[in-house]
């Protein structure tokens, strides 16, 4: 059979990191072992049953049965901007302040080529996560990395990029509560970060994917909270997260309109429009009570608190995140992120993720997704203990 070459784009995108992790969890799990994956950030919660039963009902409605309209249903942008009134009192238009995505991760992957130009300069954080930059390549854009290190609480330092490449940058990639570190951001961080944006006329998005969930009574801010911030702009929300509706695959960015029209403008060409039961089920989810939401962030906030607990209590220190699900913990002396990654696996059976696979400044930490019981992330504690590396 004949092989066809992929083209030059596909063969410039970058390696998938994690693909490699996979396959060596595969391996110990083949032998027969119990392996306990925290290496992964896939919600293990299932949908909340009343956003279930409104998708039931509305994939019935022979209406949806058609093709969607080209950007989405009215009825969910407008879900949207009373959700964004009521969680965070941005007031949004909901014809042209609002964008339909397939998830979350279609919106950050679209925007470099919405906005840049080969050869333009995309701000991206580092350690960050990585399909920021799967769409800057595509773009045939250049990256340049913010680290985000603990002495400066994961923000990025804005004074310390060279100011050439400040003046070449068109975008900026920001993601609060983090992915990895699960560090939050301030008001005064974002106000920081609307200057910065406006004086140097570069578009912020601001990857909002684990928006609801924050820890010890505190929600995390919107970065459209910031005055100024719609003027230079746009935020990305999913609800994967939110309503455990990762495989549902829908999300939706807000702010700045000429943001928004070159969004939809690139998904006119790309495809229709989600399902309209999913856009229905959102709605409901958006609208209806959001106790689910609290119940959740309550379990992964118990979960977090078993889990550092246990492991301060083996004696590594670590500190815990105040959002996301995710908890960034250094590795101990004498082993880089990725040898520690594998001694885990190999010897306890725990899986993590290597800090190097989100970038440069990832070295030296690995990252636990808090996404199974509270008894197995003690279990995964007890194993680690076991080991005597600390």
């Amino acid at each position: 059979m004949k092989h066809f070459e992929q083209s030059q784009l596909l063969s410039s995108l970058p390696k998938q990191f994690f693909a490699t992790l996979v396959a060596k969890v595969n391996a110990i799990v083949e032998q027969g072992h119990d392996v306990i994956n925290l290496g992964q950030g896939n919600p293990d919660q299932p949908t909340p049953e009343h956003i279930v039963k409104a998708m039931k009902t509305a994939v019935e409605n022979p209406i949806y049965h058609k093709y969607s309209p080209f950007r989405g249903q009215a009825f969910l942008k407008e879900a949207v901007a009373t959700f964004y009134e009521r969680e965070y009192g941005v007031k949004l238009d909901p014809t042209s302040e609002v964008a339909i995505l397939f998830g979350g991760k279609a919106g950050l992957v679209e925007i470099p080529q919405c906005l840049l130009n080969p050869g333009d300069v995309a701000l991206v954080p580092d350690p960050g996560y990585p399909d920021y930059w799967s769409g800057v390549e595509m773009a045939r854009a250049k990256m340049e990395f913010m680290p985000l290190k603990k002495e400066n609480e994961f923000l990025p330092v804005y004074t310390d990029i060279r100011q050439d490449i400040v003046d070449e940058a068109k975008l900026m990639f920001l993601n609060y509560p983090n992915n990895p570190t699960g560090a939050t951001a301030t008001e005064a961080f974002f106000e920081e970060t609307v200057s910065f944006a406006k004086e140097n006329s570069i578009c912020v998005v601001h990857d909002f994917a684990y928006g609801a969930v924050g820890f010890d009574g505190k929600q995390p801010i919107s970065f459209l909270q910031t005055e100024g911030a719609i003027d230079i702009g746009i935020e990305i929300y999913t609800l994967s997260k939110t309503y455990n509706m990762a495989g549902w695959r829908i999300g939706f960015a807000v702010g700045n309109k000429s943001v928004i029209e070159a969004i939809n403008l690139f998904q006119d060409h790309m495809f229709v429009s989600v399902f309209s039961a999913v856009q229905e089920a959102a709605a409901q989810a958006l609208l209806s009570s959001q106790d689910c939401v609290k119940e959740l962030v309550s379990l992964y906030e118990k979960r977090r608190n078993v889990f550092i607990n246990a492991l301060q209590e083996i004696g590594w220190k670590v500190e815990a995140p105040p959002g996301s699900f995710f908890a960034w913990l250094p590795v101990p002396n004498g082993f880089t992120s990725e040898t520690f990654a594998d001694t885990l696996l190999e010897k306890a059976h725990v899986v993590v993720a290597p800090g190097i696979g989100f970038g440069e400044f990832g070295e030296g930490y690995v990252r636990v997704g808090l996404l199974t019981s509270e008894e197995r992330l003690q279990e995964a504690a007890d194993r680690i203990k076991a080991l005597n590396l600390f």
